[in-house]
């Protein structure tokens, strides 16, 4: 691989994007009724991971400066230094994000435009440029644009807004605080020096693990809505059950022995909970 675009690649948060590009395509799947359009699917997969990259991008070109404080993100390519041209990576931001959305509009349908859309901005603009530095509800309100990836996922099915998508991202939307407050727990000290109110910071890790707990419980609660409406079956419930006890038993040792340990422990338990949620909905829809 070329050194350059080596440099360059870490840019595009490309774990982060796989994980969106993955959530709209389980919600393309379940909206589908055993009717998947393979052109369908790598389109979405081509403008999601584009959509999502161009915001991540953004996201590294506006926090350059509390990157190179936090000891986490100095290595990152603009504050380490690697990548000297930021005026450079916001021009790719940008041509990213708006290829995304001409593509999307041309080629799919103009809802999954206005999806994308609506999640790169909430990233880019309301998470990153106002409320990241200002509000504790930043992440919060800022995972929006995971669910708005899972919409634009359902849209390319079918274009009117029904009911597996809009379940699927209100899964999304209450699974981001429990994943990412494990994770700001473990990085306190990070967000503490470069000036950010992460939830750790403002109110400490004991309160923040009640906070992950109770919001876990209205995650599991929701990913069981699918079951209770008939939109999914037996399959799916057993495991949807069984992995989200397991993410609340990782939140209660969190709270009962708040330690970066535990913390990771949870974070990494969040990953699994999805993972294994989301594999179940394939599953369920292509037995069905």
């Amino acid at each position: 691989m070329n050194i350059e675009l080596r440099n360059y690649l870490p840019l595009f948060k490309l774990r982060i994007s796989l994980l969106i590009t993955f959530s709209a395509v389980v919600s393309l799947i379940s909206t589908s009724s055993n009717n998947i359009s393979i052109r369908n699917v790598l389109l979405l997969i081509i403008v999601t991971m584009m959509a999502s990259a161009g915001a991540s991008a953004f996201n590294h070109y506006f926090d350059m400066d509390i990157d190179a404080v936090m000891e986490r993100t100095r290595k990152r390519p603009i504050p380490s230094g690697i990548v000297t041209d930021s005026k450079k990576i916001l021009l790719v931001s940008v041509l990213l994000f708006i290829t995304s959305i001409l593509i999307s509009f041309k080629a799919i349908n103009h809802m999954v435009a206005l999806h994308l859309f609506l999640g790169a901005v909430v990233y880019a603009v309301v998470y990153t440029v106002w409320l990241k530095r200002r509000s504790r509800l930043n992440i919060v309100i800022g995972g929006l644009a995971g669910s708005f990836a899972v919409l634009a996922g359902g849209a390319s099915a079918t274009p009117e807004l029904c009911m597996p998508p809009l379940l699927l991202a209100t899964i999304m939307f209450f699974w981001t605080p429990s994943h990412f407050w494990s994770f700001a727990i473990l990085h306190r000290e990070d967000y503490e020096k470069a000036g950010i109110p992460m939830l750790p910071v403002v109110i400490g890790n004991l309160k923040t693990t009640r906070y992950i707990l109770l919001n876990t419980i209205l995650l599991v609660i929701s990913s069981l809505l699918p079951s209770f409406l008939g939109i999914l079956g037996v399959f799916y419930t057993v495991v949807a059950s069984a992995v989200g006890l397991f993410f609340i038993t990782r939140n209660i040792q969190l709270l009962l022995h708040t330690s970066k340990e535990t913390a990771l422990k949870n974070f990494k338990a969040s990953m699994i909970y999805l993972g294994v949620l989301f594999t179940a909905i394939i599953i369920d829809v292509s037995i069905k």
